[in-house]
This record gives C-alpha cells, structure tokens and sequence, in this order.
C-alpha cells in the first residue's frame, strides 16, 4: 500500500476493481480536496499522478486477509471488482457472488458504515421492454424483482440480495446501482447505447450522491443517464441526490445509420447479445 497516509481527518473511499474498465473512468473523477482513494485490484492500479491522493493496493476481492486490511479505516467502500461479462459458472460464483461476500463481511469487521455495490442492468434482463409501459412514464422501477439474462445476471441478483441481507442484519448503508453501460460515449454499444448509457461524469455524479445521501438504508437503483430513450426509472436515484446531465441521444445518428434501429425492437431488457448466447460463453457489450 503506497501513498495517502494515516490522516484520520480526510475521507478514504475504498474502490474495487479500480484497474478496470470503469475504476479507471471513475478515479480522476472521484478525486476531491480531503478525500483519500484507495485502490484495490488484482491487477496493479497505475501510479499516482502528481497531486493525487491514493492508497495503492493489489489484491483480490476473493481473499479474505487482503480485504480486512483495504478495509481497515474506511469511511466507504465503492465495490467495482468482479468479472463484468459473461463467464463460467464456477468463476462467476467465485469472484462476483463469494467476492463481493468477502468485500461485505471485510467492511462490517472494520465497521465500514456504507457500500456501494455496482449491480447491472442484467438483474433484469429478461424483463420484457413492454413492462417500462406498463410502469409509467417514468420507467421501470429500480426495485423491479430480479430476472437476470446470464449468469452473469444471476450474480448481480445475489450481490443486491447481499446487500440487503447486511444492511437488515448489521445496520450497513448499502446502494446497489444498477449499472446500464459505461463509456466515454455510447459509440462501443451500438444502438442499445442510446437507452443504457452512463456518461463518465454521471457515473461519478452518482457515486457522490451515493456517498453523500444521509441514511439511505438499503437502495436499488438505476444507473444510467437522462438519455431520451431510457428505460428505467431514475427516480430512485433522484431521491438520493442524483442529477444526470448527459445524454446519449446526441450520437443517435452515428448509431442508428444503416439498420442500426433494429437492435432497439429486441424484446427484453437485456439485449439480444446477453439474452440469447450461451450461458457461460463470454459475450459482446
């Protein structure tokens, strides 16, 4: 562990899985005076930048001993460690579902009072498009019961029900964001992006309200930006404090060109590329 020191008067945020795909977008973006990051992956986390506050730490979300010291002096933890795609079952339990227990277990032996769990669009994903109608205007509830796509899915599903299951017990804050998808823009998705995307700067947007929401409790919500065709309710969110500012309908020409706007007739919330390849088989965005 390098850098930020022992000061008790800054905040230490914890971030799993800071080395992938989302920890790298959400790190600089997350950064504020008084605030400590500290970042756990498997993979080494890149140095820090001149300036920057970070706790450096390699280790694994599954290993107990490496979790009770990330967690030792922390104010909040923001779990983005785990497969996010498709995998074998065995992986899928080990590293999602038994890390994120690992994680859960860690932060209650340190008393660390709140948990962001970064849950999926894919809980749900067999929930057909129809139900947003049904809904409202507003979009599928945050809350809606799980009906993952994958196993994948299913993992997300019991993290949210880990979740809950700490926070009845224990007395934890835990918020579980039901990510729809996060990139720079929606460009890698394809047309799904223009109901799933997450901007960057939302996602952090998120993150702080999740961090800041005086005792939330236990929450489910969505997280994804204002985009046009959003499925989902973002009223969850709101109620924590969230405003989103972005929205992904600015690309909808580049992503709607050709035949793009057939992926969009799919029937479930999912997609067709988590609902019908095989379970198990790594899958496409």
């Amino acid at each position: 562990m390098t850098g930020g020191g022992a000061d008790s008067s800054v905040q230490r945020i914890l971030i799993t899985g800071a080395a992938g795909g989302m920890g790298r977008l959400m790190r600089p973006r997350l950064r504020r005076d008084g605030r400590v990051l500290r970042l756990l992956d498997v993979a080494a986390p890149a140095p820090a930048e001149p300036g920057e506050r970070v706790e450096l730490v390699t280790g694994s979300v599954t290993d107990p001993a490496a979790m009770a010291s990330a967690c030792a002096g922390v104010d909040a933890i923001i779990h983005l460690g785990g497969h996010s795609r498709e995998t074998a079952w065995a992986d899928t339990v080990e590293v999602n579902i038994s890390g994120t227990h690992t994680v859960l277990e860690a932060a209650r032996l340190a008393g660390v009072p709140r948990v962001v769990l970064a849950s999926s669009n894919h809980a749900v994903g067999f929930r057909e498009v129809t139900e947003v109608t049904a809904a409202g205007p507003g979009g599928l509830p945050a809350d809606s019961s799980p009906r993952p796509d994958t196993y994948y899915g299913v993992s997300k599903a019991a993290i949210e029900a880990l979740g809950s299951l700490y926070h009845s017990r224990f007395g934890m804050d835990v918020i579980a964001v039901r990510i729809g998808s996060c990139f720079e823009t929606p460009l890698p998705l394809g047309p799904r992006g223009l109901i799933t995307w997450l901007s960057p700067d939302d996602g952090a947007r998120l993150f702080e309200a999740c961090l800041a929401a005086p005792a939330p409790g236990y929450r489910l919500v969505w997280g994804v930006s204002d985009n046009t065709r959003r499925i989902c309710s973002l009223a969850e969110a709101e109620a924590l404090g969230y405003k989103a500012l972005d929205n992904a309908e600015r690309y909808a020409d580049q992503l709607l060109a050709g035949d793009g706007a057939e992926a969009l007739t799919f029937p479930y919330v999912g997609g067709a590329a988590f609902c019908t390849a095989p379970l198990g088989a790594p899958n496409p965005m």
